[in-house]
């Protein structure tokens, strides 16, 4: 059986102010016309429909045409919502759309109500689990505790029940999942994938992510929320997202996963091959003088690139944007980053330097030693990472409630 496997596609976000609607529309076209080359049997959305909670209108109407493109597919089409997804306003008329062959998971109460699907081999069950906020989904999970690992091996111990009861000796598993996953067991080592800038945050008590362990048993786990293509198991697969997000995505190579399962219980991993997805812009990161980029014959290529600048010069040059846009029209991010000479040097960092790969609670933990004099306590550091994570949820919760 053959799957198309994609996620991330955050209909309605902008790239450093360029709309991408136009980019995503052309995506979507892609996607439906390569499922028909492909002659996939089922398409998986694994999370982050949308970019917003609350969508702009032409993300609605953009969303409103893909459903209607993937209905005259004739193929089952399963999606589940992310983290950037409000669950409730993205699940509102799936009893509906499933009429269609189109199957909305948005509800953890239904992380274990399968779409089965047919061939000659044997069924497949594929199960979608929405994203799941470990404090708001605990309850209803009846987890062991509100952490990531904890909510998400609730899930998958109900979708095992429903293997072990309720279908046929054989059926192989398919699962969809928005989350963190690393391999392994996910518990003290750290991450060993590849992170993107435009990801947001999950991380709860200061962990974001979860071992792959907790998908043992499942043929192909099909997973969303990080933006680079990737295999973290031979059986759990990054898509990554269709379009780049920000520009520590450039050297990414957009694709889908095409995903053929292996026919009976063989135990053999499936065949995951990758199938570039069209951009707009190539993106490029440059840096230098401003009066070199400017002149470099060199640079002439990059014209119709996506660039990021960081220029060099001792000050920031005036009106640097307006004469880089000159030669550059698609110059959509402007750094500014002094080089180092050794007369000036100064061992006090900038406020930018000093905030570069800090969270909020080593922030807040910064503060309160400058302002006393003294580190936090454990008990205060517990309190503090309570107060970031209860921010975080706050926010999330007026998003998408």
């Amino acid at each position: 059986m053959r799957f198309l496997h994609t996620s991330d596609w955050h209909l309605g976000r902008r790239f450093h102010g360029e709309d991408l609607i136009p980019a995503q529309e052309a995506f979507l076209d892609h996607m439906v016309a390569t499922a028909r080359t492909e002659a996939v049997d089922a398409i998986l959305v694994a999370g982050d429909i949308y970019d917003r909670a609350i969508p702009s209108l032409d993300a609605v109407r953009l969303f409103n045409r893909a459903l209607h493109q993937l209905a005259d597919l004739g193929v089952p089409i399963i999606m589940i919502s992310g983290n950037h997804d409000s669950a409730h306003r993205l699940g509102v008329g799936s009893g509906l759309f499933a009429r269609a062959g189109i199957h909305l998971r948005t509800d953890p109460d239904t992380c274990d109500v399968p779409v089965v699907l047919n061939d000659t081999d044997s069924p497949v069950a594929v199960y979608g689990i929405p994203y799941l906020e470990p404090s708001m989904v605990r309850t209803q999970l009846e987890a062991d505790a509100a952490s990531h690992r904890a909510v998400l091996t609730a899930a998958l111990h109900k979708i095992h029940a429903d293997l072990t009861n309720h279908q046929p000796a054989g059926t192989r598993s398919v699962v969809l999942a928005h989350a963190f996953v690393t391999p392994g067991t996910g518990q003290s080592e750290e991450p060993q994938v590849e992170e993107s800038a435009s990801e947001r945050d999950i991380s709860v008590g200061g962990v974001a992510h979860v071992g792959a362990d907790v998908f043992d048993g499942i043929d192909y786990v099909a997973l969303g929320h990080l933006h680079g293509p990737q295999k973290i198991t031979d059986r759990a697969h990054y898509s990554g997202s269709p379009l780049p997000y920000s520009f520590s995505e450039t050297d990414h190579t957009k694709s889908f996963t095409l995903v053929d399962l292996t026919p009976g219980t063989s135990g053999t991993a499936p065949t995951v091959t990758r199938l570039p997805c069209p951009t707009p812009h190539r993106l490029q990161r440059i840096q230098g003088l401003l009066e070199d980029l400017l002149n470099h014959p060199d640079h002439e290529t990059l014209k119709d690139a996506w660039l990021e600048v960081t220029l060099t010069d001792p000050a920031l040059p005036f009106e640097a944007m307006a004469r880089l846009r000159r030669r550059f029209p698609h110059t959509l991010s402007l750094k500014h980053q002094r080089a180092f000479i050794p007369a000036q040097a100064t061992d006090t960092p900038t406020y930018t330097e000093r905030l570069q790969g800090r969270t909020a609670l080593d922030i807040a933990c910064d503060f309160i030693t400058d302002l006393r004099g003294s580190a936090p306590t454990p008990d205060e550091h517990a309190l503090l990472q309570q107060a970031v994570d209860a921010a975080r949820v706050n926010e999330l919760q007026k998003e998408t409630v």
